[in-house]
């Protein structure tokens, strides 16, 4: 099943351009000759590759380039090309959103995509279907170019889906202190005395001498008691 839109999924058209150019050679790539195409033939395919760039939620987590993702897939002929359904493993790293400490987390990325046979993609379509539908569905097949197929989209929108957005070095951390940004989980008992902001600025006056003390806790102006007595 392909992953839904998301500014952080990527453009099933610009996929689409890659494929004109796949090379066998790409660890992304692969070939389903050996399959065949006879409904119902299954291939069991696993695969160690370095993880390309960008893969994940850009400035937030994401596993890092050359980090080794295994790669574990179910290649199905079908009537009208060839289902892959398959599981990524690898290891993601980021900041905990709260206290920005690093962060490291184990990733299990579940996908399943359709890739279907050139010929097919105007199977079964109605002559007199909304060009508007036609387009839209256009959007949701992925051809097989050859023969092959390039993973590295639909693994890029697995491990988003996978990744938490905002991840956390465990599940009640404290975060930073408002006052003074120290992480609060060093300092349990750490806090700042509060201090009533109407009396803020009389406490400053108070230490300077420019305001007397008595008349501060009095609340009364100087001449007020001499001025009752007459």
């Amino acid at each position: 099943m392909a992953a839904p839109h998301s500014p952080f999924f990527s453009d099933p058209k610009a996929g689409r351009a890659l494929n004109a150019r796949l090379d066998h050679r790409n660890p992304l790539v692969f070939d389903t000759h050996e399959l065949g195409r006879r409904p119902g033939a299954l291939q069991r395919l696993t695969r160690s590759i370095a993880a390309p760039g960008d893969l994940g939620i850009e400035g937030v987590i994401g596993v890092p380039e050359g980090t080794p993702v295994e790669l574990q897939l179910r290649l199905e002929s079908v009537m009208d090309g060839v289902l892959v359904t398959g599981t990524a493993r690898s290891s993601a790293k980021g900041e905990c959103v709260r206290c920005l400490e690093p962060l490291q987390r184990e990733l299990e990325a579940d996908f399943q995509e359709m890739f279907s046979y050139p010929e097919a993609d105007d199977r079964g379509r109605s002559k007199k279907a909304d060009p508007a539908d036609a387009d839209e569905e256009d959007e949701e097949i992925t051809p097989l170019e050859d023969g092959l197929f390039d993973l590295e989209p639909v693994l890029r929108d697995a491990v988003v889906l996978a990744l938490p957005m905002q991840p956390v070095c465990r599940e009640d951390c404290a975060g930073l202190c408002s006052e003074c940004g120290i992480r609060l989980d060093d300092e349990p008992g750490h806090h700042h005395d509060a201090v009533d902001a109407r009396w803020a600025a009389l406490q400053g006056l108070v230490g300077t001498g420019q305001v007397d003390e008595k008349d501060n806790v009095d609340g009364a102006e100087p001449g007020v008691d001499e001025k009752q007595e007459k």
